[in-house]
């Protein structure tokens, strides 16, 4: 008698299983024992028991279980005492665990057994039921049989937790024939059938997938089927058959790896392979490419290091799935030659579709990203989906840039460090080259985010759908971010180039906020500069500049009454500075001298409103264009303009022109 915690043995069981695998094993058990009874004519038959109420889509009950039936040899003494020791030997040489029957109950509440045995010239009938508490066999009897052959039936039913995944007899045999299609390619199969319990409907031949002249299932020639890894323990041989299924249940292309003739782990082609996601196509022969059958490809391995590796619940390997020191090969090197001689078997059309890969990502870079194209031609695709996205092609490309200029710094740190070297001239040249790809790609990047900048502003210089202009605060936040300085904003985050270049090396920005947590006035934009020629943050010498910024088509802001005359803004702020009474937002002195040169701008619509308040209020001097007027307070040393929001956007563009067009760009 048996002393097992079945109950603990089956929580205990891991992934890797699923709701088919005891309908599995029970076939193959079915199919050894027809092989073990060694006569011709062998029969596996399976029943679909179903339960409950058919669902008013499909008009089918659910599934609650399976009888598989087989004229084999039967549960003879030794097979009943086998069945009854927990991790029995008894198949060993056929890969068997002693243990597959308990998947049995982990996903239904119920197994009986119905087999017809023969001993010392007599067929015998045995019963019994597999328990649920301490003892694997309960039950059980053991009589007479007026049978002359021999068999079993094992029944599994009542589905747990959830539903059995599928209904119909179609979808069940498909699976049913993927999971066990290295039985079905063996010529010496017994025949397998199934069908519906309680029904005279003929059973479908599950062997007929592969032997029809219609077969959805089709082997291909593999030239050279076999492949090999060294392992802790010498060279482990590998060799892989192809099919094609067509009319796939899912249209995934999968490479299985097989221990004793079982499939125990599935994965998708495409994670090793990009072109291998959708389905392939065949057109029928008679009538041509306007008619066809789609199809995917299904990749089986086999070998001697999978067998000796199978879990006992045969849903995985002992080995591990990406990297395996211990025992040298892992699931994905395995799996990742398997999709490569894949691709062998398919060529022309993974071909086709890399060209097609390769003309979105051309596309792409030269439409959207025109400074990668250096890049581009030296970047690795083939891990790309079969479709990328543009998403996806910068993140390539980006990770790509960054390993190069890894690899230029590992670089430059071997020269720098190296103590001789006959051939320092032609590496110093060759990383100098490498520095020289880089930064022009930078270049065209940065330019034409420009471009992008330049045509964002245009666009919010231009009349709503509303018939209104945007207020100053849209036009200004492209320019730099409102209610911020530059310890807030990263160097390169703001567009101050398109006021004036020299602005790109600004010491201190302050953005429509005041210097300081005070109630002193605030300015659009004032920037302290410093010399490109860096001689100390802070200096005296070093310039202010103060943007102040009026809505579009606005000249409000010219009549006497008003507070917010920005020229008056711009002075009342400089002496402001020049008393002391401004600080940085970290409080900061700024430092200005008698001689500290100030910089002052108005940028507005120049309506005839406002040129004639320029001209006459102002007394300021127009422009060559009449684009923009100037002053210069001689006594505060503060030369001031006013210029419109079209000359600031054509002289930007102007500036940047000759970039575009040498970069072709636009």
């Amino acid at each position: 008698m048996s002393n097992v915690n079945i109950k603990r043995l089956v929580e205990n069981i891991r992934s890797g299983t699923n709701s088919y695998t005891p309908l599995v094993e029970l076939v193959v058990n079915g199919i050894q024992a027809v092989e073990q009874k060694k006569e011709g004519h062998g029969l596996v038959e399976i029943e679909v028991l179903r339960n409950g109420q058919a669902d008013l889509t499909d008009r089918m009950e659910d599934v609650d279980g399976f009888i598989v039936r087989d004229n084999g040899i039967g549960f003879t003494q030794r097979n009943r005492d086998a069945f009854d020791t927990l991790y029995t030997d008894l198949k060993a040489q056929e890969g068997g665990k002693g243990f597959g029957r308990f998947t049995c109950l982990k996903y239904f509440e119920r197994l009986n057994v119905v087999s017809t045995y023969e001993t010392d010239g007599a067929v015998r009938q045995r019963t019994f039921s597999m328990g649920l508490g301490n003892d694997i066999i309960v039950d059980e009897v053991d009589t007479q049989s007026d049978s002359s052959s021999t068999g079993s039936a094992v029944e599994i039913s009542g589905v747990k937790s959830v539903k059995f995944p599928d209904k119909g007899l179609e979808v069940i045999s498909r699976v049913l024939v993927e999971r066990l299609l290295p039985y079905f390619v063996d010529t010496s199969c017994p025949r397998i059938v199934i069908r519906d319990a309680g029904t005279s409907a003929p059973p479908l031949p599950l062997n007929d997938y592969l032997s029809s002249e219609a077969s959805q299932i089709v082997e291909l020639p593999v030239p050279d089927p076999t492949f090999t890894f060294p392992s802790t323990d010498g060279a482990k041989t590998f060799r892989v058959r192809i099919f094609k299924f067509f009319a796939p249940r899912a249209s995934r292309s999968k490479v299985s790896l097989v221990a004793h003739r079982r499939e125990v782990t599935e994965n998708q082609l495409q994670n090793y392979i990009p072109e291998f996601s959708e389905e392939f196509y065949e057109p029928d022969a008679d009538e041509g490419a306007t008619k066809g059958r789609n199809f995917v490809i299904k990749v089986y391995v086999f070998g001697d290091y999978l067998n000796d590796n199978v879990s006992l619940e045969r849903g995985e390997f002992r080995f591990q799935a990406d990297s395996d020191l211990f025992n040298g090969i892992s699931q994905s090197q395995i799996e990742q030659r398997a999709a490569e001689i894949a691709q062998s078997v398919v060529g022309d059309e993974i071909a086709a579709r890399r060209k097609r890969k390769q003309a979105k990502i051309i596309d792409y870079v030269e439409t959207q990203a025109p400074w990668h194209r250096t890049l581009s031609r030296e970047t690795d695709f083939s891990a790309l989906p079969m479709n990328p996205t543009p998403r996806d092609i910068e993140l390539t490309l980006q990770r790509a840039k960054f390993e190069k200029e890894v690899s230029t710094r590992d670089r430059v740190s071997a020269i720098l460090s190296a103590d001789e070297s006959s051939d320092l001239d032609d590496q110093v040249a060759a990383v100098v080259a490498s520095i020289s790809e880089t930064s022009k790609s930078e270049l065209i990047h940065y330019v034409s985010l420009r471009r992008c900048v330049l045509d964002l502003f245009a666009r919010a210089l231009e009349v709503g759908e509303d018939g209104r202009y945007r207020s100053e605060g849209d036009v200004h936040d492209i320019i730099i971010q409102r209610r911020s300085d530059s310890d807030e904003l990263d160097f390169d985050s703001h567009n101050l180039w398109m006021l004036d270049e020299r602005l790109n090396f600004a010491s201190y920005v302050i953005s429509d906020k005041p210097a300081e947590a005070s109630s002193l006035d605030r300015t659009d934009v004032t920037i302290f500069n410093r010399p490109v020629v860096f001689r100390g943050e802070n200096e005296a010498s070093n310039p202010v500049t103060i943007f102040e910024f009026k809505k579009p088509q606005r000249d409000d802001f010219v009549n006497a009454s008003s507070k917010e005359d920005p020229i008056e803004q711009i002075v009342r702020y400089v002496n402001l500075i020049r008393d002391g009474a401004v600080r940085s937002r970290a409080g900061r002195n700024i430092n200005v001298g008698e001689t500290t040169p100030f910089y002052g701008y108005v940028v507005c619509d120049l309506t005839p409103k406002v040129q004639k308040w320029l001209e006459y209020t102002k007394n300021f001097t127009p422009m060559a264009d009449r684009q923009g007027w100037y002053d210069w307070r001689k006594n505060i040393n503060l030369y001031i303009e006013v210029i419109s929001w079209d000359k600031l956007l054509k002289d930007a563009q102007m500036r940047n022109a000759i970039f575009f067009e040498k970069l072709k760009i636009g």
